[in-house]
């Protein structure tokens, strides 16, 4: 607990989603005076990551929550008679239509519990009976509150590790657990406190040693530390603006990153790993020798469109799609093209837009790995922290604080502001399997892939599947998230593509060695507000100095999260560098202080890691010159 908090900040920042952490660090490290709060008992707002229990335990609160009564609050005392207060919502309506679903056999004979954890309260889920798929009951909600406040003040500046250090990319199996210090309402720690180990399988009684494969919702909540469970799903573009900020403010220092090692495609009722980059299409046995020349030729194209108007312009009011059909590409070709690089729909993209989407595609390919994307270790939530983390955190309660800039995340504003506000919805899956929508010799692979739409209406389904390596679920099991704009409730959108995917866990089936789809063991579906193209001028009567940050948005990146943060910071503080890295410390010089060659000649020295060089990279800037 803070006792002398500041009465006055340059700027305060309500919510600690991705937009709202990176426009605070921006401000702090402009020298600005922070005051970051957030009422949730967790970081990161809908951007958050959980662990199993910490999900259960986020559901329930769905439920317990979703009715909060505004009682007089306190701080109506606090206000003068010449100022106008702006109630905030105390619950949180962005998250809606949540059901639930379990699969695993429910062999809980005895009280489990989570290894290491505290007490935990389950979220009510429905179940499936072991030996036949029965349909399941849904578990509605409305809306959400959350308790406990959080506050964050700058602290002086922390000096920049390794200056060369730009990010650091694993490119092999990584095993481990995250130390957390859980308890029944918060499961999302800073990231200062994971702690990267072997990772053990628990020891199971061979008394009752079950069948092979056989996971169970026993051993998913013993391992349930080892999941982190994304609310949002979003891969970075490793040539894409958030990379560009972590490496240029060298916050990339708090994060380790894995490559996505395939990009699928789902066709005549298959999944087929597409060829993306040189290599792989030259090694692909799926294109012919022809469709391999045609490809590399249309790719090219894709590289220096913009130097070749005459190309394109006659086809700028076509679709994409219906651009391709132009082109010398064989049907398989456009296919790939369309929703595996461009990763749009048959008309959910015109030609300049498709065409500018295969370029940032490419141009992202090689910087890190054999595709364009990366991937946070221990989930997206963790990105949010990382900003967080330039900034020291206290508590603090019942104090009147003056500021000059209000920054409020949208989630936090009541209904009578929000009256005329439009918003779209995002339909999202969560669901742990047991093995790879795609097998192959390797079990580490982490996979993108497109599924298009089928009905008109409707949207392509993006679905990303994580394995145990990517610190997001327990060893033998799959964590694949899927995400699609809405159009009905999550699980009407996103349960005919689950069917197509994958199989119900049942006795029975698990019997039959030869069966093709993965086994679904858990499921979660919700649908989630996207307020990212909300216009402010929508709001009922904001202050022209409170600003408001939208939650996620459906896109695969994270650029519309940064664009956001820049134009914000840049009205509060104009003219001045978005995010600068911290001094170097051999820079800074004290009044009265000495040079002290000796300190100087060690600080230089770079600091051990704990990790062989086989495990990870350091990997500089691709700009920079190696020294």
């Amino acid at each position: 607990m803070a006792d002398n908090l500041p009465s006055e900040f340059d700027v305060i920042v309500i919510g600690t989603g991705l937009p709202e952490s990176i426009i605070a660090a921006a401000c702090s490290r402009s020298g600005q005076r922070v005051l970051h709060v957030d009422s949730r008992s967790y970081y990161g707002g809908n951007w958050a990551s959980f662990s199993f229990s910490g999900l259960l335990s986020w559901l329930k609160e769905h439920q317990e929550n979703s009715d909060i009564v505004n009682e007089c609050p306190a701080w109506q005392e606090k206000i003068h008679e010449n100022e106008e207060a702006i109630a905030l919502s105390r619950t949180d309506k962005t998250i809606q239509h949540v059901e639930v679903f379990c699969y695993a056999c429910q062999d809980l004979h005895e009280d489990v519990e989570e290894a290491g954890a505290l007490q935990k309260n389950h979220a009510s889920v429905t179940s499936v009976n072991c030996t036949e798929a029965a349909d399941s009951a849904c578990l509605p909600v409305e809306d959400e509150s959350l308790r406990t406040t959080s506050c964050e003040i700058p602290a002086e500046q922390t000096p920049s590790s390794d200056p060369e250090r730009a990010l650091e990319v694993n490119d092999v199996q990584v095993t481990g657990e995250k130390e957390n210090c859980c308890d029944d309402n918060t499961c999302v720690p800073s990231t200062a406190e994971k702690e990267t180990s072997e990772n053990v399988p628990v020891a199971e009684d061979t008394a009752e040693q079950p069948k092979k494969n056989r996971i169970t919702y026993s051993q998913i909540i013993k391992e349930g530390r080892r999941f982190n469970i994304d609310l949002v799903s979003k891969l970075l573009y490793s040539r894409g603006l958030l990379i560009d900020l972590l490496i240029k403010s060298n916050v990339s220092r708090y994060a380790e990153f894995k490559n996505i090692t395939r990009i699928l495609a789902f066709r005549e009722g298959r999944v087929k790993q597409v060829p993306c980059s040189r290599a792989d299409v030259f090694n692909s046995k799926q294109l012919t020798m022809v469709e391999k020349r045609m490809l590399m030729k249309f790719l090219t194209f894709c590289m220096e469109y913009e130097e070749h108007p005459d190309e394109y312009k006659a086809y700028e009011e076509i679709t994409f799609s219906e651009y391709l059909k132009t082109q010398k590409l064989t049907p398989n070709l456009q296919y790939f093209v369309l929703h595996s690089m461009a990763m749009t729909s048959e008309t959910g993209s015109s030609t300049i837009d498709g065409l500018k989407a295969t370029k940032n595609f490419l141009h992202s390919l090689g910087r890190y790995g054999n595709t364009p994307f990366l991937f946070p270790l221990y989930g997206q939530g963790e990105l949010p922290q990382c900003f967080c983390r330039c900034k020291a955190i206290i508590d603090q309660y019942g104090q009147r604080i003056i500021s000059k800039h209000f920054l409020v995340e949208d989630s936090y504003l009541s209904e009578n502001t929000c009256a005329h506000v439009q918003y779209r919805q995002i339909s999202r899956a969560i669901l742990i399997t047991d093995r790879s929508v795609l097998k192959t010799d390797s079990d580490q692979q982490i996979s993108i892939l497109t599924v298009p739409a089928e009905e008109p209406g409707t949207f392509a389904v993006r679905v990303i599947e994580l394995c145990s390596s990517t610190m997001t679920c327990m060893k033998g099991s799959y964590l694949v998230h899927l995400t699609c704009t809405s159009s009905k409730t999550a699980r009407e959108d996103l349960e005919p593509v689950v069917q197509k995917l994958f199989t119900p866990y049942t006795e029975t089936e698990i019997e039959n060695e030869e069966i093709e789809k993965p086994r679904l063991l858990w499921g979660l579906y919700f649908n989630m507000r996207d307020s990212s193209d909300v216009n402010r001028n929508t709001y009922n009567d904001l202050p022209s100095n409170v600003y408001v940050c939208s939650g996620p948005d459906c896109a695969l990146g994270n650029d519309n999260a940064v664009k956001q943060a820049e134009a914000l910071f840049q009205q509060i503080c104009p003219n001045e560098d978005f995010c600068p890295p911290p001094p170097n410390p051999e820079d800074i010089i004290l009044d009265g202080d000495s040079l002290q060659p000796e300190a100087s000649e060690s600080s230089a020295l770079p600091e051990a890691s704990s990790e062989t060089p086989k495990e990870s990279s350091n990997l500089r800037n691709p700009e920079e010159p190696s020294k």
